[in-house]
C-alpha cells in the first residue's frame, strides 16, 4: 500500500516536471521562430524552417507531446541559419545581429532535449520503442545535425 502511494506520487511529479519542461521547450522554440523570421530574405530556408518551428511549438504548447520530434528537426535546421546570421556579418549590429544571437540561444533548450525527441520519433514512425532503437534514431539525429550545421560553413 505504502509503495503504491509513493510511485503515484513519483509518477505524478515526473508528469508535472515533463510538462514544465514542454513549456518552456515550447515557449523558447517559438520566440526562437519569431527571431528567425525577419532574417528570412538572407537565409537558405529560414522562413520555411521557421514557420515549421513556430507550429511545433504551438502543437507542444497544446499539449501534443509528439512534436518535440518536429521541434528537434526544426532547430537543427535553423540553427545554421541563426549561426551565419549571428556570425558572419550581412546584418546591421542591431536588430539583426542580437536578434540572430538571441534566436541561437533560444534554441539550446530544444536541442538539450535530443534524446527524448529520438524517443518521439521512434513513437510516431510505428518502429518498436527500444533503448536500442532509440540510440539508434538519436544517432541518425546527431549525424544530420553535424551535416547541417557544418553545411553553411563550407
Amino acid at each position: 500500500m505504502v509503495v503504491e502511494a509513493v510511485r503515484l506520487e513519483r509518477r505524478t511529479q515526473a508528469r508535472v516536471r515533463r510538462r514544465r519542461d514542454d513549456l518552456a521547450i515550447g515557449v523558447t522554440a517559438l520566440i526562437a521562430a519569431m527571431l528567425a523570421l525577419p532574417l528570412a530574405p538572407s537565409s537558405w530556408s529560414g522562413p520555411e524552417v521557421a514557420a515549421t518551428l513556430a507550429v511545433a511549438a504551438t502543437c507542444l504548447l497544446a499539449g501534443q507531446r509528439w512534436a518535440i520530434a518536429l521541434i528537434a528537426f526544426a532547430e537543427l535546421l535553423l540553427a545554421p541559419t541563426l549561426a551565419v546570421a549571428a556570425f558572419h556579418g550581412g546584418l546591421a549590429l542591431w536588430p539583426g545581429r542580437i536578434c540572430a544571437l538571441v534566436g541561437l540561444l533560444a534554441i539550446v533548450p530544444g536541442l538539450l532535449r535530443l534524446r527524448r525527441a529520438a524517443a518521439a520519433l521512434v513513437l510516431l514512425t510505428g518502429l518498436e520503442r527500444t533503448n536500442r532503437t532509440c540510440r539508434r534514431v538519436l544517432a541518425g539525429i546527431v549525424a544530420i545535425a553535424a551535416i547541417s550545421i557544418s553545411l553553411p560553413f563550407l
